[in-house]
């Protein structure tokens, strides 16, 4: 028995290897912490790129006098995407829709057009979120914020939506495709309301 007790305070003084156990029991956490940063900062960066995108496009729209051509709306599309490098710009999903504000505070989309791909063609909105289902068309209501609604009555309003699927660069801390979703508004510049030929 006294032999156990001595081993015991001997086992109790020794702090040899003592450092190595902390590291292994902390190592995993600190992995975790550290992966789990770096996909939560090209989360935010990728956002912020999904919204200079619906912001720059939706600019540039809002810039014309009275026509746009299908040409010049291509060349918009196809500049905002480069905002999206180094991540791949053919996933990102852009849409300009024109919308005509009466007196009262009603919309009817105007023309609406969508960039995904690089193929140009009529837009697509469901929910907060573009896909393939429901169009902007043509004499149909569009919701807008109250507050564009406001400021906007009498006039044209430009909206620029981007949508993009990120796809998490590990999969370890966040596993699962996080669709991102950014919308922006503009008066035309010209004051005038903007035809699409």
């Amino acid at each position: 028995m006294r032999a156990l007790r001595s081993m015991a305070r001997r086992l109790r003084r020794t702090e040899s290897g003592a450092a190595a156990v902390e590291f292994a029991l902390i190592l995993p956490v600190m992995l975790l912490v550290y992966i789990g940063t770096v996909e939560a900062s090209a989360l935010i960066s990728m956002d912020r790129k999904v919204q200079s995108v619906a912001g720059s496009v939706g600019d540039l729209v809002a810039r014309a006098d009275e026509t746009i051509t299908a040409a010049q709306m291509q060349d918009y599309f196809t500049a905002a995407s480069g905002i999206m490098a180094p991540y791949p710009a053919h996933e990102v999903v852009q849409v300009v829709t024109a919308i005509a504000v009466d007196a009262d505070g009603g919309t009817s989309v105007k023309w609406s057009r969508e960039f995904t791909g690089g193929s140009y063609e009529e837009g697509y909105f469901v929910g907060g979120t573009m896909s393939e289902g429901t169009r902007h068309r043509a004499g149909e209501t569009y919701p807008l914020p109250q507050a564009t609604i406001d400021i906007s009555k009498d006039r044209m309003v430009i909206a620029a939506e981007a949508s993009y699927a990120y796809k998490p660069l590990f999969g370890l801390v966040f596993d699962q495709e996080i669709n991102l979703y950014r919308s922006s508004f503009f008066l035309p510049r010209s004051g005038a309301a903007i035809a699409l030929e």
